[in-house]
């Protein structure tokens, strides 16, 4: 398994000879220490679109632009056998459509990690892993970001313990997990549904242990809630409130090409308010229902999912995800979806002579629970949608990328998304988003 985000074009050629792969190859020298950069710019443009109505959290049927801008510094020191210490300072900027509502997948995963049209440089990650080796032969971690090249034991027990984001850890997928290289839209970036623990940009602390044998992972852990829904400044109470996370991954080999299959199941803790209240308090005061009159008590929210990967030639992969969440309570540290399911395929330009080239195509469904439906169509509120009223359909959406490698690891991507019932709603959209993305890391 690849520890954090993947940051680079995916080279589907070498996907059997990843660190998750129980493939004897050549040793690789152990890192002592690892300085790695990223720098990622993504420019949007919207067509206007046709919009019969809309509310204060609506996306704007106008022509709008939007762009995100990060640049990363991955660090890292071994600092004993089996220890490694990493840093991660980040800075960022970004706009998004319509203050970023209106829709359930929104279309840049980077404006996750931005805070407005002004520069800020923050703490990404800060954190530590522990490996205790179990035998079972060796197999060598390539160098990579937050990953230190060397030798492991294949039957091993992993401890991470810091500030990092869940997603470094959890629901991770070769073809589908890094908006910087891969889909930009987050109802494909991870499973739209996992409404996973992290502050505002992205990130939390907490821990996770993995066990690692014998080509199955098995994988738990638990994190920071925010104090306040989507809100930067996360709870410390963590044995009160948190985002817990179990997961089962098996890798295996189909028709001679390397695949994995994971099962994820969460659990949420926290003070959220459920739509239920919402309603029935709108209803006994004649009032539109609204969330925050009904945040009191602690909750929980939970969802389960399941995740594949499968390499079906040495340049071409699929993925699909899908996962269903109870939707009682609001969104509290993702985006507005409670039932997602997606597809996709990405393909290596080596057919047509660009190896370094990647291709890509992917749907993905975002619906709602039925209680979350009757609060929007009652005028409430979430925290990324709201038309004031609601003519319920599913959100579907499409993307389509083409990554042309410039130099080195450096590439510029075209992308296309069409999202249709923006914000589950029939009576708006479809909405077209053409995307420039520039990325480099060294």
């Amino acid at each position: 398994m690849k520890y954090l985000l993947r940051s680079g074009c995916i080279a589907l050629s070498v996907l059997a000879a990843q660190s998750s792969q129980a493939v004897e190859e050549a040793p690789v020298a152990s890192e002592a220490s690892t300085v790695r950069l990223q720098s990622t710019y993504v420019m949007q443009s919207k067509r206007p679109f046709n919009a019969a109505y809309s509310g204060a959290n609506s996306l704007s049927p106008l022509k709008e632009h939007s762009y995100s801008f990060t640049a990363t510094a991955f660090l890292g020191v071994r600092a004993w056998a089996g220890t490694e210490l990493y840093f991660n300072p980040e800075v960022a900027q970004g706009v998004a459509f319509s203050g970023l509502t209106g829709m359930g997948g929104f279309t840049n995963g980077e404006l996750a990690r931005t805070s407005g049209a002004t520069l800020k440089l923050y703490r990404a990650r800060a954190f530590a892993r522990q490996t205790w080796g179990l035998g079972g032969g060796t197999e060598q971690l390539e160098p990579d970001f937050n990953q230190m090249a060397g030798p492991v034991d294949r039957n091993r027990i992993v401890v991470t313990a810091g500030n990092l984001s869940v997603t470094d850890i959890f629901d991770d997928n070769a073809y589908s997990h890094d908006p910087r290289t891969q889909f930009l839209n987050w109802a494909l970036v991870t499973h739209g549904a996992y409404d996973f623990a992290a502050d505002a940009r992205g990130y939390t602390w907490g821990a996770a242990v993995e066990y690692i044998a014998d080509g199955w992972a098995l994988r738990a852990g638990r994190f920071l809630q925010p104090k306040e829904p989507n809100g930067q400044t996360l709870d410390t109470r963590l044995m009160k409130y948190f985002g817990d996370q179990v997961e089962l991954e098996r890798s295996h080999t189909l028709m001679g090409q390397p695949g994995k299959v994971r099962l994820l199941a969460f659990r949420n803790h926290a003070v959220m308010a459920r739509f239920s209240d919402a309603l029935a308090l709108g209803q006994l005061t004649g009032t539109t229902p609204d969330l925050n009159a009904v945040r009191t008590g602690a909750r929980d929210k939970k969802g389960f999912g399941i995740n594949l990967e499968q390499a079906v030639s040495p340049h071409i992969g699929v993925f699909a995800r899908a996962m269903w969440a109870d939707g009682k309570t609001e969104a509290y540290a993702y985006t507005e979806i409670d039932r997602s399911v997606s597809a996709g395929a990405l393909v290596q330009g080596a057919a047509w002579g660009r190896s370094k080239d990647t291709a890509g195509l992917a749907f993905a469904r975002n619906g709602l629970s039925g209680v979350h439906r009757n609060y929007l169509a009652a005028g409430g509120l979430g925290f990324f949608v709201g038309d004031g009223k609601l003519n319920y359909r599913p959100e579907t959406l499409v993307e389509a990328f083409y990554s042309l490698n410039l130099f080195k690891d450096t590439s510029a991507t075209l992308d296309y998304q069409r999202i249709s019932n923006p914000a589950y709603n029939a009576d708006r959209g479809p909405v077209n988003v053409l995307s420039v993305r520039l990325h480099t890391e060294f």
